[in-house]
């Protein structure tokens, strides 16, 4: 079982960035995906970006609405998977959850609290 920790969330401006980060601890595997996830109110929980590897070869991948704004991350020397968030926008807004999908996994399995970014106008 793997066990998920995340930090970094807060109120900013719009404009302003943060840094998510998600640690990972308990049973690891050769392969899987790490995903961000956010959740506005009244909103459906949607696909922020996500990061794999293979090979010694990153793989990422993010949604439309965040594409050069939000980069994905491994932090080698902190063990964490990061979220840099610039140029937040008030429909940023959401609660962030980190995730994780294993290869032989069909959906991501492991979840993470959640950490809530408000971004104000």
């Amino acid at each position: 079982q793997v066990q998920l920790v995340e930090s970094g969330g807060g109120l900013v401006q719009a404009g302003g960035s943060l840094r998510l980060s998600c640690a990972a601890s308990g049973r690891t595997f050769n392969r899987y995906i790490m995903g961000w996830f956010r959740q506005a109110p009244g909103k459906e929980r949607e696909s922020v970006a996500a990061i794999s590897w293979n090979g010694g070869i990153y793989y990422v991948d993010y949604a439309d609405s965040v594409k050069g704004r939000f980069t994905i991350s491994r932090n080698n020397a902190k063990n964490t998977v990061d979220l840099q968030m610039n140029s937040l926008k008030p429909e940023d807004t959401a609660v962030y959850y980190c995730a994780v999908k294993l290869s032989s996994s069909f959906d991501y399995e492991y979840w993470g609290q959640g950490t809530q970014v408000t971004v104000s106008s």
